[in-house]
């Protein structure tokens, strides 16, 4: 018999999942033509992200609707659904902002998807903003030589020196 806390960690596990896999959708269309409009490209355009705590917001209230589904089953599977759909909205918007800002601190990829979308102006690869698992099983992953002087010249800041809000 699966304990109590091994189901619960599926279903926040499978939300987690779930919520990468939907960011990597939504930013793919985002960049087909005139899918979810002007405010990506403004972003494209300012090279920035809004501050973790903004993103996070939107993140957040993206999903707020599937978040709560899970309820209607149980209260138990709800909390579980709703903690991994919230912690990977905020790991997704401090990731965000972390490959805007800082992008060699990103040390769970081994190049930060999101940062080397802007740089290189990629239209057609690297669309994950948190993970690169979905460009990888899609085939939109490109790898590049992406730490160059400049980059380098940046200096060494810590994970927490970000635009938070």
């Amino acid at each position: 018999m699966v304990s109590r806390v091994a189901f619960d960690l599926v279903w926040f596990a499978l939300a987690f999942v779930l919520g990468s896999f939907v960011e990597y959708w939504v930013h793919r269309l985002m960049h087909r033509p005139y899918k979810l409009g002007e405010k990506h490209r403004d972003h494209h355009r300012r090279n920035e992200g809004q501050g973790v705590l903004w993103e996070f917001r939107d993140y957040f209230l993206g999903t707020a609707i599937v978040m709560g589904l899970p309820f209607f089953w149980s209260i138990e599977i709800g909390i579980a659904w709703a903690l991994g759909g919230t912690i990977f909205a905020a790991f997704s918007a401090y990731a965000h902002q972390l490959q805007h800002e800082n992008p060699r601190k990103c040390f769970w990829m081994p190049m930060p998807v999101h940062y080397v979308h802007h740089k290189y102006g990629m239209w057609h690869h690297n669309f994950g903003l948190a993970l690169d698992w979905w460009d990888r099983v899609f085939g939109t992953y490109k790898k590049v030589d992406w730490v160059d002087e400049k980059e380098l010249a940046r200096g060494d800041r810590g994970f927490g020196d970000l635009r938070w809000y």
